[in-house]
């Protein structure tokens, strides 16, 4: 196991994790940022309008996204199975 495959590896596994949060934070980035344009415009100051539509808007990205998601985990879970050899010399 070479540096360079160590590097190669976690390279792939940090943008794995992105590529697998990127949905969900979007979706939770745009949904605040609308509740506090709404908020700021109403003048309405209530803590739970900040933190229930956000885990909406989360859980609708995983059942909107959730095919994607799975078939990009199991791509990298194959990869890491099919190059297993590679990890332990």
């Amino acid at each position: 196991m070479t540096q360079a495959f160590i590097i190669d590896f976690a390279m792939d596994s940090i943008k794995t994790t992105l590529l697998l949060s990127a949905p969900m934070l979007g979706f939770g980035l745009i949904t605040g940022l609308a509740v506090s344009i709404f908020q700021a415009v109403t003048s309405i100051q209530e803590i739970t309008l900040t933190f229930i539509p956000k885990i909406l808007a989360v859980f609708l990205a995983i059942l909107l996204f959730f095919p994607w998601l799975m078939q990009l985990m199991i791509t990298f879970t194959s990869n890491i199975f099919t190059n297993f050899p590679e990890f332990i010399q």
